[in-house]
């Protein structure tokens, strides 16, 4: 997605949240009750519950790929020190373990995260820091399973690797370890060796959407290779010998990608690059890279939201400009030129936010057409979906048909195509 144009939208979304604010308190006056908005805006939530057998067990890494050198985006003109990749990981652990441990609290990146995003008060998300997430720290792996699959986790522009917990819980809940990775400067602020801080640098003014679209490759390229150089780390940890706890414990032949925005083009980009990687998923992302150039070798699914899909018509009154202007001709040369499945599907009631947690901080603000308990439940059943079928084999009703269950969700059926269905159809 274009970054440039979502600066409208989330202005706008920051002077709704003050004008809801300066309502509620004039409201609260004159009936004489407590006139502080952030109770009512800011509730403390709590998660969905995940749906899998499996307890959620962490624990954070902190990388280091002395074979690439650090630029910022492009700021300097020589390398400042070696790339960093900081990590959380998640797993599944046995529920018995889990019962007398305590869950960890929403990290305040989330709350640094958000406030960049929507230009809003970083105090306001002070309330994330009471609200429990599913996971417990350094819980023993489950003995569920001999090894398991591998997803790797991209979060979207100024945003956090904690921006999706809903999504991740879940996934991790049905047998998956999933990593999530924040890129330095891409990211939100992010803590690097030393205590040094890697905060978010924008990016240059263009004069012309092709300099922003080079631009954009490059960095998703720089992405990309994060998740390849994540992938190098988890062989290294999996092999017999290196006294690593995941060691022998991690399937990396079943390794997929997902991500969010410019997460969702970092997939799509490290699924393109890397021939390890065996699926990946696109949460509203954009396409810059080797993805649109050349066919894509392994299956691919790409959930775009209502409103984006609005703004992509040119004669829609009220179209705001929300995508980068070669979008749609990459999206259909991508996925049209497939040599595996692609899956493509509109989610109607959701905006570009709606694939994170969002709409659980504050409902009122970012909950738009659909509560954040549905919001969860599409995204959720959706990705598992996906990954189960091209990472597990394991067969779903959701994938390439429309469903009673979501009416939500439809597909576009130029840019799906499910071999085995396909087969199915012809017999």
């Amino acid at each position: 997605m274009n970054k440039n144009t979502k600066t409208v939208w989330l202005g706008g979304a920051a002077a709704a949240a003050m004008v809801a604010a300066a309502g509620y308190v004039y409201r609260s006056r004159r009936q004489g009750k407590s006139p502080n908005p952030l109770r009512r805006l800011f509730p403390v939530f709590a998660l969905p519950e995940p749906t899998g057998p499996y307890a959620i067990g962490t624990f954070e890494e902190h990388l280091v790929d002395g074979s690439r050198q650090e630029n910022r985006r492009g700021t300097l003109p020589e390398g400042d020190g070696p790339r960093e990749v900081p990590l959380t990981v998640w797993y599944p652990a046995d529920t018995s373990a889990a019962a007398a441990a305590q869950p960890e609290r929403y990290p305040a990146a989330l709350g640094e995260c958000l406030s960049l995003v929507f230009g809003l008060p970083r105090r306001w998300f002070g309330h994330l820091s009471r609200v429990s997430t599913h996971a417990f720290r350094r819980l023993p792996l489950s003995g569920g399973e001999s090894a398991y699959p591998v997803l790797l986790f991209s979060p979207g522009i100024r945003s956090t690797r904690f921006q999706s917990l809903t999504l991740v819980e879940e996934l991790v809940s049905r047998g998956y370890i999933v990593i999530g990775m924040d890129h330095p400067y891409t990211s939100a602020e992010v803590k690097l060796q030393g205590g040094r801080a890697a905060a978010y640098v924008h990016e240059p003014s263009f004069a012309h959407s092709s300099e922003l679209h080079a631009y954009n490759v490059g960095e998703i390229a720089v992405r990309a290779a994060d998740a390849r150089f994540v992938l190098d780390t988890l062989e290294r940890w999996n092999a017999a010998g290196s006294g690593h706890p995941l060691s022998g414990r991690l399937d990396l032949e079943r390794a997929g990608l997902l991500g969010h925005s410019y997460g969702g083009a970092t997939a799509v980009q490290a699924l393109a690059a890397d021939e390890r990687f065996a699926a990946a998923l696109s949460l509203e992302g954009g396409f810059w890279g080797e993805a649109p150039s050349g066919p894509l070798e392994r299956p691919f699914m790409y959930l775009l939201t209502g409103e984006t899909e609005r703004a992509l018509d040119p004669n829609d009154p009220k179209r705001e400009k929300v995508v980068y202007p070669e979008w749609t001709e990459e999206a259909e040369q991508a996925m049209g030129s497939s040599r595996s499945d692609t899956l493509f599907a509109v989610v109607e009631p959701f905006y570009h936010q709606s694939f994170t947690d969002v709409a659980y901080v504050s409902p009122r603000l970012f909950a738009h057409k659909a509560t954040p308990e549905r919001t969860s439940e599409i995204t959720r059943a959706y990705a598992v979906a996906f990954f189960d079928r091209y990472i597990k084999s394991i067969r779903s009703e959701l994938l390439g048909q429309d469903s009673e269950a979501f009416p939500e969700v439809r597909y576009d059926r130029k840019l799906t195509r499910i071999a085995d269905q396909e087969k199915e159809t012809r017999a």
